[in-house]
């Protein structure tokens, strides 16, 4: 016999999008339901970095991520066979976690906040405004979908699945040794991107992405010589896991009492590193939507979110897949240091505004020169 419940807010999926709707919403003194087939805590393959604005969210959100194993990050650099460039954030830091220490420590918030959490729950389908949770009938004000790029509930639900731009393999392991620094280092090749990232004081991680589907770590790994030489006698923390990044636009991500959120509202490309830090952003304009009543707001508030995400993508896709243009942008941050700096400003959302044009154009100018 089925159970019908009543919530104010059902959220569909627990990664670190639907964990953080959650909590936001919850904040905002809402009811809130979340449920997700898996069990906790929910790994994935991923970069692992979270850039300075998703940090200070997540801060305001109250998770607490010094009591997981993590590391500061100061900056972003570029390694290419055709030179090196990189520089600081500007003012606060990123911070470096494992995926599994992100997701306990978003469900010790969540646990906090007092959201109703349904692990191993099965979504089963909606009708007339209810959604089945196994043997449960909830019937929610609003329902948030949060279960991935290749969300079931999203066509369900009446959106469409949208275009995807690009759909390049990813790869993520760990490897047991000291971070030989603080920064993300980006290691550029033919094949693809290799991303180094020190997520505890004797851990590193790191993610490879590719165009090519056939292409494995192992072999990939042999393509970039200096990164090859730091990490072949290191030892494994973990195996190896792949995963698709997929640059996915959808045209709508609201309708009536239901709003996409995170990858199933649509992504940008993981050689951006922006992912978490989007869907956080779009979490806590969500629940300002859900606390005033009214969801329409949050279609325009997620389009201009993903504004400049989409356009990184574009320029660093460029990047990896033009050899001429990444040795001429190299050479261009290499004679002009100030703008990779000013990039990464922009990139991170610390310059905003009409400051952002600046080192655009200089860019455009320095290759034009290079």
């Amino acid at each position: 016999m089925s159970v019908t419940i009543e919530c104010e807010v059902l959220v569909i999926g627990g990664g670190p999008a639907g964990m953080v709707a959650a909590i936001a919403a919850r904040q905002q003194g809402l009811d809130v339901l979340l449920a997700d087939t898996a069990r906790p805590p929910i790994d994935k393959a991923c970069g692992e970095g979270i850039l300075p604005a998703g940090r200070r969210l997540l801060r305001e959100l109250g998770v607490d991520l010094d009591s997981e194993r993590h590391s500061e990050l100061a900056g972003i650099r570029f390694i290419a066979a055709e030179g090196e460039c990189g520089a600081e954030f500007i003012g606060e830091k990123g911070v470096a976690l494992s995926r599994l220490a992100l997701h306990t420590a978003l469900l010790a918030c969540a646990q906090r906040c007092g959201v109703n959490l349904r692990w191993g729950t099965r979504v089963v389908g909606s009708e007339n405004g209810a959604v089945k949770l196994g043997d449960t009938c909830v019937r929610p004000r609003y329902i948030i979908v949060a279960d991935g790029s290749r969300s079931r509930m999203r066509r369900q639900l009446g959106f469409s699945d949208g275009t995807v731009r690009r759909e390049r393999v990813g790869f993520r392991t760990h490897y047991r040794v000291c971070p030989w620094s603080a920064f993300v280092e980006v290691y550029w090749a033919s094949c693809g991107q290799m991303y180094v990232t020190p997520v505890a004081d004797d851990e590193v991680g790191v993610a490879f992405l590719s165009n090519d589907p056939r292409l494995r770590y192992e072999s990939a790994l042999a393509e970039f010589p200096a990164l090859h030489e730091r990490l072949h006698n290191a030892g494994k923390a973990d195996r190896t896991r792949g995963a698709l990044t997929t640059w996915r636009s959808i045209p709508r991500v609201q309708h009536g009492n239901t709003a996409l959120i995170g990858d199933a509202s649509g992504s940008v490309d993981a050689i951006t590193g922006e992912g978490l830090s989007l869907a956080f952003a779009q979490a806590l304009r969500l629940a300002e939507c859900m606390k005033a009543g009214d969801l329409r707001p949050y279609e325009a508030a997620h389009r201009e979110l993903l504004r400049m995400p989409n356009i990184m993508s574009r320029v660093l896709l460029w990047m990896g897949d033009n050899q001429s243009l990444r040795a001429r942008t190299m050479r261009a941050f290499t004679r002009e240091p100030g703008l990779f700096a000013h990039l990464l400003g922009v990139h991170s959302g610390a310059l905003r505004g009409s400051r952002t044009a600046i080192p655009a154009l200089r860019l455009g100018w320095e290759l034009l020169t290079a």
